[in-house]
């Protein structure tokens, strides 16, 4: 009796034992539970992606969001890498990118959260008040080197650039200089918080950086007569104009879609408008091009489609409203 007793008690403990091992692993597959989103890349993005961040965690507080800089190419090569889920951009994927990703079984696809300008920023105490675009390349490369030659003052222009990897750089390289090489001797920062502080601090210095990080520290120039602005950036009349990205592996599923939508619908695109940068017309999320796994790619073209397709060759046409109007400026 004692015997047939104690194999009863063992059963019962084994089946509470199993019990007790199995509900961990039941409660990680809920994904309310617990669950970590990685988002990596440009710099200009960040202040944008890490608002939505906070305000999405605070909508799902199941839901951990690491938001990490380091520049647009960090931030592919991590989604390449898989160490990342979200990569943010400030310029589009390269072709030689999209190849390595497809070797690596990663298939891009993008998604176009917000407008941004390249302001191109001069100290206040520069009377320069415009600047034509072969002007700034000729800045740039190094073929004028001092004001006077450009209507200023007599003195030496201090050239400030962003390294490599940066999105922002990249864009100015395209649409600005034409592919040219920047000038050897131009100061190399990180940041655009960098340039800002550096332009505002050297009377002779010219800098490039997102529109958003314009404070009154510095001054922007109009590029052909044009002035950086919500509305010039909005029509696409500021020759620096450009989308921002999101690239992720595959369409968006589970909480990173969830994430993305927030910050592509109303709530998340005020927050964007919050930070500097220019929202999408209300109606939702631009889903750009899926670089498949048949190497073509494709995706929802709907909105800003025909229009970025004149972009992507360093002209956005003008005359057909991108994003809502009343766009906010902060400093």
């Amino acid at each position: 009796m004692q015997t047939r007793n104690a194999g009863h008690f063992i059963h019962i403990f084994s089946r509470l034992l199993f019990l007790l091992v199995l509900m961990p692993a039941v409660s990680c597959s809920n994904p309310e539970a617990g669950s970590t989103l990685t988002i990596k890349g440009s710099t200009t993005v960040l202040p944008a992606v890490q608002v939505g961040a906070e305000v999405f965690m605070n909508r799902n507080p199941g839901v951990d969001v690491s938001v990490q800089g380091g520049g647009s190419g960090v931030g592919i090569a991590s989604l390449i890498d898989r160490t990342t889920q979200i990569a943010a951009s400030s310029r589009e994927i390269r072709a030689e990118e999209i190849e390595r990703a497809r070797a690596a079984g990663v298939h891009p696809h993008e998604t176009i959260i917000a407008m941004d300008g390249i302001a191109v920023a001069v100290n206040p105490s520069n009377p320069v008040d415009n600047l034509a675009t072969e002007q700034i390349r000729d800045i740039y490369t190094g073929k004028v080197s001092n004001w006077q030659e450009l209507g200023g003052p007599d003195c030496e222009i201090v050239v400030i650039s962003r390294d490599t990897s940066s999105g922002t750089f990249e864009a100015f390289e395209k649409l600005a200089l034409e592919g040219r090489k920047v000038r050897p001797d131009a100061l190399v920062t990180a940041s655009n918080q960098v340039v800002n502080t550096t332009v505002a601090q050297t009377p002779g210095a010219i800098g490039y950086l997102g529109y958003g990080y314009i404070s009154g520290r510095v001054k922007a120039v109009g590029v052909d007569g044009v002035r950086p602005s919500g509305e010039t950036i909005r029509t696409g009349s500021y020759p620096l104009s450009r989308p921002l990205y999101l690239y992720t592996d595959g369409k968006p599923a589970g909480e990173v879609k969830r994430y993305i939508d927030f910050l592509t619908r109303e709530e998340g695109q005020r927050l964007v408008q919050e930070q500097g940068f220019i929202p999408l017309r209300q109606g939702g999320r631009y889903s750009g091009q899926w670089h498949g796994p048949s190497g073509l790619a494709s995706g929802d073209q709907a909105g800003l489609s025909k229009c970025l397709s004149s972009k992507r060759k360093g002209h956005l046409r003008r005359g057909r409203p991108l994003i809502e109007k009343r766009p906010r400026r902060v400093s």
